[in-house]
């Protein structure tokens, strides 16, 4: 059949802009295909073979057919849909992770709805109040540091859940992450193992990365290193709070050969700032100055000098936690509940061990 003959048999009256007035046989007979093969490629388009396929969506595209999948819903009891919730969208780590959910998610044929809360509790739960009127299959969380009517509502919902970025000894449900306590611990014994005794510490109200800076002052005070020049600001890392908090932490010390000082940095984008900032000093990194970032973010080793900093694969975390809720949804026993992918601290040239 000719696709392109058809269509005035289809399109709806004139003045009448509601398309819903298109079925799915419709399509299937501008197609020249079953009603049933057009439900199979809107259901499971892998199903159907290519060339049908191609005649399928040319009848879609040319009829502006729009898929009710609400009723499906009702019908088998799921909307194939997943909601992820992300802090912020305009962190390469968590754009990461969120790419390794769709991909996984898309592949089994589920779409993703994407909502952020901007670190903020409450806000994640007014969002999730929104997403479980929208009754999905599954909901991807970032972090374990929930309200405690969130938690409530999550449990008795009913709907699988996956946190990630963390680890909790009580998780909702299902977890993959890592510790943020452990990070900072080892981002302070490598340090000192390297020789430097001075520090400071530039970080967001980001409360997992405020987990990792208490850490990593919690070891440096095990070590009989309490002078530590703290600087917290609200809001998201830039490259400009870098810069700004190694000057704020200069008016306030000295810094030399004989006294080098390691700047402890919460996200990679800051730590980028303070090596920026150094530079326009003249100050020499890693013997004057050192730089330690989190992330390991594309441009983490193209600095100059090329950043220290601990490695997180975002990608992974993603695609872990898509497979444990598919595990749950395909109803298969024995899957993991628990995931730690653990954390690498990666050494480069703004870091580097002092003569003794």
């Amino acid at each position: 059949m000719d696709i392109g003959t058809n269509m005035a048999d289809l399109s709806p009256p004139a003045g009448n802009k509601n398309r819903s007035s298109v079925t799915l046989s419709d399509v299937a007979r501008l197609a020249g295909v079953a009603p049933m093969t057009v439900s199979r490629y809107l259901n499971s388009p892998q199903t159907v073979k290519g060339a049908t396929r191609d005649k399928v969506q040319r009848a879609i595209e040319q009829t502006g057919y729009v898929h009710n999948r609400l009723a499906g819903a009702l019908r088998s009891n799921r909307t194939r849909l997943v909601a992820v919730v992300l802090p912020m969208v305009t962190n390469p780590l968590f754009s990461d992770t969120f790419q390794a959910i769709s991909t996984r998610l898309a592949a089994s044929g589920y779409q993703v709805l994407l909502g952020v809360s901007g670190h903020q509790r409450e806000q994640e739960e007014e969002l999730l109040e929104v997403i479980l009127s929208r009754r999905p299959d599954g909901i991807i969380l970032t972090g374990t540091l929930h309200t405690p009517g969130c938690r409530n509502r999550l449990r008795a919902s009913g709907v699988p859940v996956v946190e990630t970025w963390d680890l909790s000894p009580e998780p909702i449900d299902m977890l993959v992450g890592f510790s943020h306590e452990e990070a900072g611990r080892e981002v302070a014994r490598k340090l000192l193992a390297q020789g430097y005794r001075r520090f400071a510490l530039l970080a967001v109200d980001d409360p997992r990365g405020l987990r990792r800076a208490d850490s990593f002052l919690k070891a440096l005070n095990e070590q009989g290193i309490t002078d530590v020049s703290r600087h917290v600001t609200p809001g998201a890392p830039t490259l400009a709070l870098g810069r700004e908090g190694l000057s704020s932490v200069l008016e306030r010390s000295m810094t030399g050969p004989a006294q080098p000082l390691a700047i402890v940095c919460t996200s990679d984008t800051i730590a980028h700032g303070v090596l920026t900032e150094a530079a326009a000093r003249g100050l020499q990194v890693p013997y004057e100055l050192a730089v330690m970032g989190f992330g390991d973010m594309n441009f983490a080793a193209h600095t100059f000098p090329a950043l220290s900093t601990v490695k997180v694969d975002g990608t992974l975390i993603g695609d872990r936690a898509a497979h444990m809720l598919l595990q749950r949804l395909r109803g298969e026993e024995g899957g993991e509940r628990l995931q730690d992918v653990g954390f690498t601290l990666v050494e480069r040239d703004s870091t580097a061990t002092l003569r003794r």
